[in-house]
């Protein structure tokens, strides 16, 4: 299946908002995580929002992110012709400080969406913020969503820090939607980015269903989305798209199962790899004066990575049907 743009993002949302169920968007940091991803959601006939940080980007670029936007875009634009599901890439959090960088994004037309996150600015330049990429997708004529934020995320994402929470309040939803024109709105109801538990997250879903009401009153039909979700129990999960949220931003949780995966592979084999106890540590020479050699079909960095992959493929499959997701594709 082609990889997707605005127009069709917005239809994906729009089903979701109208049947009571939500997407996963996850992070992508490098290859094994996006096959994985491919992988499971295909295998749950869900389609996939995928999420490119400023930070991950200039990572998949060698330090420029332009470069590993187009890398990493190019990517997933080939890799999902092979898919039967849509496929979609937002630009996660970029900051106004990156504006540059915003317009270079919406220039190039590659992504999907993108997050403009002004969350720590005062309200109106929030939405002069907001307002103002939005007004530039519109004036370039490309086929990008505009997802905006209001009110702080407890933690760290993307070198965006924050101390405490402050919940979104309903009244000013309606007036930040209707003056940014944003296409999808990032509210604050208790969620923390980073490693956080369900249980201990004091979540305020009365928050969602207060905003998704008035929006609606005011005849303001957009998805509402959610930060920092990793720690969100399913139980949590399906409670708040009862109100309007139908995006669930994850990235810490692929962080986690990518770095458990490989640790987990490399101590079953770590007899392969290290030499053992008086064996010279002859690297170079790859212990040509001893008996003991490495075992190549456990180094290969192929191997470690298709595990990754299995285990990533696995975790969102599972994750659609938490949310719902899965079987409800509008392209298969």
């Amino acid at each position: 299946m082609p990889y997707k743009k605005g127009d069709d993002l917005r239809k994906v949302y729009q089903k979701a908002k109208s049947e009571n169920y939500g997407f996963i968007a996850s992070n992508i940091a490098e290859p094994n995580i996006l096959i994985g991803l491919l992988e499971g959601s295909d295998r749950k006939n869900s389609d996939l929002v995928t999420q490119l940080s400023s930070s991950a980007a200039e990572f998949a670029g060698g330090g420029d992110p332009v470069a590993g936007l187009k890398a990493i875009g190019t990517y997933i634009e080939t890799l999902s012709q092979n898919y039967d599901i849509g496929v979609f890439l937002n630009m996660d959090h970029l900051k106004p400080e990156n504006m540059d960088f915003i317009e270079k994004c919406i220039e190039l037309g590659i992504p999907s969406s993108i997050m403009i996150d002004a969350s720590k600015k005062s309200f109106e330049e929030n939405i002069e913020i907001s307002k103002k990429v939005k007004e530039i997708v519109k004036e370039k004529g490309k086929n990008i969503l505009i997802e905006a934020e209001l009110g702080k995320i407890k933690g760290v994402e993307n070198d965006v820090q924050s101390s405490e929470a402050f919940y979104t309040d309903p009244e000013e939803a309606v007036e930040f939607a209707k003056r940014s024109k944003c296409d999808l709105l990032a509210i604050s109801i208790g969620t923390q980015h980073g490693v956080s538990k369900g249980r201990n997250i004091e979540l305020r879903p009365d928050i969602a269903r207060d905003v998704d009401k008035k929006l609606m009153e005011n005849d303001i039909d957009i998805p509402l989305v959610l930060h920092g979700s990793s720690g969100l129990l399913p139980e949590q999960e399906k409670e708040v798209i009862k109100y309007g949220i139908c995006k669930f931003n994850k990235d810490t949780r692929y962080q986690y199962e990518y770095a458990r995966t490989a640790s987990d592979y490399y101590k079953k084999h770590t007899d392969s790899i290290h030499p053992p106890e008086g064996v010279e540590d002859d690297r170079a020479g790859f212990f040509s004066d001893t008996d003991w050699s490495p075992n190549k079909s456990h180094f290969d960095p192929r191997v470690v990575s298709g595990e990754i992959r299995v285990r990533i493929a696995d975790v969102i499959a599972e994750l659609t049907e938490h949310v719902g997701s899965a079987n409800k594709s509008l392209y298969k």
